[in-house]
């Protein structure tokens, strides 16, 4: 049998709490003990019915930075978006390699389309939009972004960059339309699940809330004293939550703009942010470790480790019990939630 170490990080709590947890709770109490490495939030978290991640797997094959990972709508397939100028699609149930694309350049972003036909790729130079089933090549567009968005209804492509906002047409590859009032480059575009509001964050520090259809400015955030590095809404469409190179995650209404709460406590630039289908949970990254939050409480439920490098992406699946992340360390792991 595995000794109970006796000693670990330093949590205020004395370590015949944590053998108790493990006589009390059984074989769940002890993962939820070992897995936490003594961490308090992990094993508080458990006892309050939150769900917990455990790391499933650890995919390999990029030769580069994986920047971006996306999970279909279905829940079935994964692809991932690296520096070493690929797309790789695989089958999330089994980790197994299904295809390699190829790109010109780097590969900033990933995204799937609702329906789960089309994959759009971009780097800084072109965006390519493809057919995720057969990897066929549909279109490239001689213009490049830092992160791409699909509308719900998947008949409008959202791309950002150092020259504006821009607005698709996905079928045929029309540009509509050039947003442009941030002061600099636009590093992040989120759009609400009706298809009516688009959020993008700025080099600027400032959050801009548009009108999609008319590309009407409706409203500017203020708040974050750096840029902003990645956007999320909620499933429901009343909230918005931004992350900054200021360490903070900020959590805004986002029909009134009004500030809810800012969650601080990490220690360098939280490089992305995503809300769960649910929208009970917000997953953050801060640097080789990913944070899972309560969305509502703005309370931390667990921490997870693993990566050797900083985490670059994150994406949750459907059900909000698989979460896959993208890292400097060339890997891609996937975790899940355990019953």
């Amino acid at each position: 049998m595995e000794e109970v170490p006796m000693s670990g990080k330093s949590s205020g709590i004395p370590p015949i709490i944590y053998l108790l947890l493990v006589v009390l709770l059984g074989g769940s109490g002890w993962w939820v003990v070992r897995q936490s490495d003594f961490e308090p939030i992990a094993v508080l978290s458990w006892l309050a019915g939150d769900p917990l991640f455990q790391a499933d797997q650890t995919l390999t094959g990029h030769d580069d930075i994986v920047q971006s990972v996306s999970i279909s709508p279905d829940g079935n397939t994964l692809v991932s978006g690296s520096d070493d100028n690929t797309i790789k699609i695989w089958d999330l149930a089994t980790g197994e390699l299904r295809q390699t694309l190829g790109h010109d350049d780097i590969v900033l972003s990933v995204s799937i389309s609702p329906d789960g036909s089309t994959l759009v790729g971009s780097s800084a130079s072109t965006i390519k939009i493809w057919d995720l089933a057969t990897g066929q090549l549909r279109q490239t567009l001689d213009s490049g972004g830092t992160f791409v968005s699909i509308s719900p209804d998947g008949s409008t492509l959202v791309s950002d960059g150092f020259d504006g906002i821009k607005i698709w047409n996905l079928a045929t590859g029309q540009l509509r339309q050039t947003l442009t009032g941030h002061d600099g480059g636009v590093e992040s575009v989120s759009i609400s699940p009706d298809g009516s509001t688009l959020v993008s964050g700025g080099f600027d520090s400032t959050l801009k809330i548009w009108d999609l259809a008319t590309g009407q400015l409706r409203q500017t955030l203020t708040g974050h004293d750096f840029w902003i590095e990645s956007t999320s809404i909620s499933p429901d469409g009343s909230t918005l939550v931004s992350s900054s190179g200021d360490n903070t995650i900020k959590i805004w209404d986002l029909a009134t703009g009004e500030l809810r709460q800012t969650l601080t406590g990490q220690d360098r630039s939280v490089h992305a942010v995503s809300i769960s289908p649910d929208g009970s949970t917000l997953v953050s990254i801060n640097g080789p470790n990913i944070k899972i939050w309560d969305l509502a409480t703005g309370r931390l439920r667990q921490t997870l480790t693993g990566h050797e490098h900083w985490v670059s992406s994150i994406s949750i699946s459907p059900d909000g019990n698989t979460l896959v992340s993208g890292s400097a360390d060339r890997t891609i792991k996937i975790w899940r939630v355990t019953p």
